[in-house]
């Protein structure tokens, strides 16, 4: 006597529908989670404005890294033109496209 083996296309398509049911899961917790958030936004968004917050704060270790979009060409190489990177986030995270490429004029 055999075992019952299902088919593979019956796992695959239990594969999906679970995998569809967890998808709708995360939807539906992100719904929930930024619509119990809304006043911490909005108290953000007040103080925002209130102090007159430009960029978003991504590393706090290097200031080229700090504030990506202020960033100029010479900033990560202040001790010597060859100098390493000192910091991990500079690996994480690309040079802004103003310093990537140079404008032509």
């Amino acid at each position: 006597m055999t075992p019952f083996l299902p088919r593979r296309s019956t796992l695959y398509l239990t594969f999906v529908a679970l995998s569809l049911l967890v998808l709708a899961g995360l939807f539906m917790n992100g719904a929930r989670r930024v619509a119990a958030s809304g006043p911490r936004l909005a108290e953000e968004r007040r103080q925002v404005r209130a102090y007159g917050l430009t960029d978003l704060v991504l590393f706090t270790d290097a200031r080229y890294t700090r504030h990506p979009s202020m960033a100029d060409r010479n900033a990560p190489f202040q001790d010597y033109p060859q100098a390493l990177e000192h910091f991990p986030s500079g690996s994480l995270m690309p040079p802004p496209p103003h310093v990537r490429f140079h404008e032509r004029r």
